[in-house]
């Protein structure tokens, strides 16, 4: 996952995997960060941390 800050925006960019059940079944998860990630873009002198997940109706 690539994270970038630009114009005061948040950018995100993460590889998309084949979409595969997630633990409760109820999803498909396309990408996912597993879990939250300290990332190199930073706000205040602090890096920002991402939780993400995408995901598709079955």
């Amino acid at each position: 996952m690539e994270v970038t800050i630009k114009d005061n925006k948040l950018y995100i960019e993460i590889e998309l995997q084949e979409p595969t059940p997630s633990s409760s079944g109820k999803t498909l998860v396309v990408a996912s960060s597993h879990g939250n990630m300290v990332t190199s873009a930073m706000i205040d002198g602090k890096p920002v941390i991402i939780g993400l997940n995408a995901y598709i109706k079955p």
